[in-house]
């Protein structure tokens, strides 16, 4: 007897993945522009928030963000204000786009207006100073009911915004619901509600190793630039950048993650970026002081935020919770938190015991130049 074949699900019993088509962009500085910028050629209506209303008022009244994205041009479909709870009405889904340490107060400020089950995507990367905890959590913890995700890779704001050929992760957990019909899960909807020519979305459920990835990739950079501000070459940057991915890779497996999470895009992408361009603040805040330019003159004395800078203390707090071993990252840390010698600093993490480079090489030997 002769069995037919099982028959496969036709395409039209798959549910369809559908673009969110009210965006709600909170954060009004260079990437919540490019973002909203994104959205906008995607065909998405947006809202455009920031806390600065006479700011707002000029991107409401020149179509253009002066401050952070000159010479750019907004498109109509993108509304700009300072009221939270009209940039979240009629919102289906929301880019937190505040720095790292703004998050938890950004939520609470949200949760009185976001609509219910509306998925909140993170786009500032860093961990929760004092807790330690992974920004996804804070957001978890003040928009309870709400998917979280996150949104990472190479993405310099402006060449975005430039509608540069751009690729990015969309990272969110896929629960069992979300692995039987991955095409209309958050991150797979928020794939298609951005996409376009020129900005190409991929689709994870590691958002461990993701958040991980961009929390650490500032730090490095950072260590980037002092070597290049203090006069150390490409041999120099290429060593930081592959103990940089092998920090990401502890922390992340250590958490949950994937190691092979950070040879993607949020991972090696974005850390390569960052670690090659004083277009990165923390490249460029680096190499200033690396220069020798004393903190409190960097960007010629003006506040700029930098993510790393907050971030080397929350990176290296949490590896000691967990018990992890992140040199590069805590020479960073020291150097910018402990007052340690920036050539001494590194000339000690590059005189550290020599290794096996395979991490299942058991072997360790002083090396000649170790004090």
């Amino acid at each position: 007897m002769t069995l037919s074949p099982i028959p496969r699900p036709e395409a039209a019993d798959k549910p369809e993945a559908v673009p969110y088509e009210n965006i709600a962009v909170l954060g009004a500085g260079a990437w919540g522009t490019a973002l909203a910028l994104v959205a906008g050629q995607a065909g998405r209506a947006v809202r455009l928030w920031g806390r600065n209303a006479e700011d707002v008022a000029t991107i409401a009244k020149t179509g253009c963000n002066l401050r952070y994205l000159p010479g750019i041009d907004l498109p109509a479909s993108i509304r700009a204000t300072s009221d939270m709870a009209q940039a979240l009405d009629g919102a289906d889904c929301v880019l937190m786009v505040t720095p790292s340490v703004t998050l938890r107060e950004i939520c609470r400020k949200v949760a009185p207006h976001i609509a219910p089950g509306a998925p909140v995507v993170l786009c500032a990367k860093g961990i929760e100073t004092g807790s330690g905890k992974l920004l996804s959590e804070v957001a978890s913890e003040e928009l309870p009911g709400h998917p979280v995700g996150a949104l990472s890779g190479p993405t310099f704001a402006r060449e975005v915004a430039l509608n540069y050929p751009t690729a990015a992760t969309l990272a969110f957990p896929f629960a069992q619901a979300d692995r039987r019909a991955p095409r209309a899960a958050p991150a797979s909807r928020l794939a298609l509600s951005l996409g376009s020519e020129s900005f190409r979305p991929y689709v994870s459920d590691d958002l461990v190793g993701v958040e991980v990835a961009g929390a650490v990739k500032n730090v490095i950079a950072i260590a980037c630039g002092m070597m290049t501000g203090a006069g150390y070459a490409e041999n120099t940057r290429a060593s930081l950048i592959t103990w940089g991915i092998a920090e990401m890779m502890t922390m992340a497996e250590a958490l949950g993650g994937r190691r092979e999470t950070i040879a993607g895009l949020s991972g090696i992408g974005d850390l390569t970026l960052t670690c090659s361009s004083t277009t990165s603040r923390n490249m460029h805040f680096g190499a200033q002081l690396g220069s020798g330019i004393e903190r409190r003159n960097v960007f010629q004395g003006n506040p700029v935020v930098i993510e790393g800078e907050v971030g080397a203390i929350s990176v290296i707090d949490l590896a000691d919770r967990i018990g992890i071993d992140m040199p590069v990252s805590r020479a960073v840390h020291d150097i910018l938190h402990e007052g340690a010698n920036l050539r001494e600093t590194f000339a000690a993490l590059w005189a550290r015991p020599i290794t096996g480079e395979n991490k299942f090489l058991n072997l360790a030997l002083e090396h000649p130049a170790a004090g």
